[in-house]
């Protein structure tokens, strides 16, 4: 999947991913190819991803919001 994470200040993360993980306000979730479409908001914590070579990134976050779209692209706008 196509994955882009913004802060107001920078790009933090472009690329493709095959698991993002995180926290939402319902719950802890992994976005793997072909979610459904989702928007939801984020908790404090640590953004998880597994990008295709298996490598694990940690993308610490105080807030944001999450948008799984269709065509395997997903955006997170968080703040730092």
């Amino acid at each position: 999947m196509k994955l882009s994470i913004y802060s107001l200040k920078k790009i933090v993360f472009q690329g493709n991913a095959v698991a993002v993980n995180c926290k939402t306000n319902s719950g802890e979730i992994t976005v793997l190819d072909n979610h459904r479409p989702l928007i939801s908001t984020l908790q404090s914590g640590v953004v998880k991803i597994t990008d295709k070579e298996q490598k694990d990134h940690y993308v610490p976050i105080a807030s944001g919001f999450l948008e799984v779209k269709g065509e395997n692209e997903v955006c997170l706008l968080v703040e730092q």
